[in-house]
């Protein structure tokens, strides 16, 4: 339980800290170019070290790159506040993303190796989610109560310092019991897996990657003003972060849910384009998505590094492809057409869920 709860105020912690640059963007860089680089530096850190990090976590333990994780994020709050130069801040996100990318698999993959990996899971999602709502807003009210422009930065770069130091005292996962294993068996291991669960990794990129292709096409779309989107994108974070922690307790039959929710995502995609509040439906469904397939992996694989660390990489994945796609096609045809193609490649994961190995346990129970 201790384990659980200081992951959970990592990973919460983690999220806030990079969300809280964003209601400040505006007073760094000269235009939207370099206020995107800052911005996106984060995520781009993140994608890089995800799938590593996943594989070391299997080699090394979770340990480690847990406390390196939260180190770095110390670190580059830290550096944020201090040096808030356009170039450096860009190099600072990536070093923060760099720092998530090591925590993120390393924790899931801990939570998801034990025996009660389900409420663990949708616990730690939930503080996920938690984080990102709270970065977006706390950090943009701190700024306007307090009048100095890092005080979000500052406070949730404390806020990591209690994971930090409480990680000292974390024991290793049930992986390190299991028989050692070569690198070479590591990264065949990675392999297989990539290839036997391909289509679960699809769904991740495409379910996970239309909130981002939503969040992405809404500004533009609508005639919402920033202040009214912003609480859009967060009543699906919560709506998200509430669903996580009730479908990890009901314990659904993971591939079946999917289907279920690919179904459903496509359905609210289109609704999305009638009314903002089927973004709370979006967030709902994404986190039905989050705990099937974390609840398929848990029980699909003995050492969860290597797992964990694709579907990290799948998930950042998604929300750069699929708001870059939405936003192409918005751009040269319409925002009908982008919300359709959105929809319709939900579909195509209602059907494709289930194939590979993926058939072979996706109608047991996860857990």
């Amino acid at each position: 339980m201790r384990a659980r709860i200081s992951l959970c105020l990592g990973v919460f912690s983690v999220m806030a800290l990079s969300n809280a640059i964003v209601p400040i963007l505006a007073g760094f860089g000269d235009g939207t170019f370099s206020q995107g680089a800052i911005y996106s530096a984060y995520f781009f850190g993140a994608f890089l070290l995800v799938l590593p990090s996943g594989f070391f976590a299997d080699r090394i333990g979770e340990i480690p790159l847990v406390r390196a994780g939260l180190l770095l994020t110390l670190l580059s709050g830290l550096l944020i506040a201090a040096v808030p130069s356009t170039p450096l801040l860009i190099f600072f996100r990536l070093l923060e993303g760099i720092g998530a990318g090591l925590f993120v698999p390393s924790a899931l993959s801990l939570i998801n190796a034990r025996p009660d990996h389900e409420a663990g899971s949708g616990t730690f999602m939930a503080m996920l989610n938690i984080g990102l709502v709270a970065g977006l807003i706390g950090g943009g009210w701190l700024v306007e109560v307090s009048g100095a422009l890092m005080s979000g930065i500052l406070l949730f770069t404390a806020s990591a310092a209690i994971p930090a130091v409480a990680s000292v005292f974390l024991a290793p996962g049930p992986g390190r019991a299991l028989p050692p294993e070569t690198v070479s068996e590591t990264l065949q291991r990675l392999v297989r897996v990539a290839g036997d669960y391909f289509w679960l990794w699809f769904s991740a990129v495409i379910m996970l990657g239309t909130t981002g292709a939503l969040t992405v096409l809404y500004p533009e779309f609508s005639s919402l003003s920033p202040g009214v989107l912003g609480m859009t994108v967060a009543a699906m974070s919560i709506s998200t972060a509430i669903t996580v922690v009730i479908v990890s307790r009901i314990h659904l039959p993971p591939i079946p849910a999917l289907r279920v929710a690919a179904v459903g995502m496509a359905g609210a995609v289109m609704l999305v384009f009638l009314t903002p509040l089927s973004f709370i439906l979006v967030g709902a469904l994404a986190g039905v998505v989050m705990i099937a397939q974390l609840a398929f992996l848990a029980t699909s694989e003995a050492r969860q590094g290597v797992v964990m660390g694709l579907f990290n990489a799948a998930s950042y994945g998604g929300m750069s492809i699929m708001p870059f796609i939405a936003g192409f096609i918005a751009e040269f045809s319409s925002f009908f057409l982008a919300f359709l193609v959105v929809a319709c490649l939900g579909l195509v994961v209602a059907v494709t869920v289930g194939r590979g190995r993926a058939a072979e346990r996706g109608w047991q129970p996860g857990g």
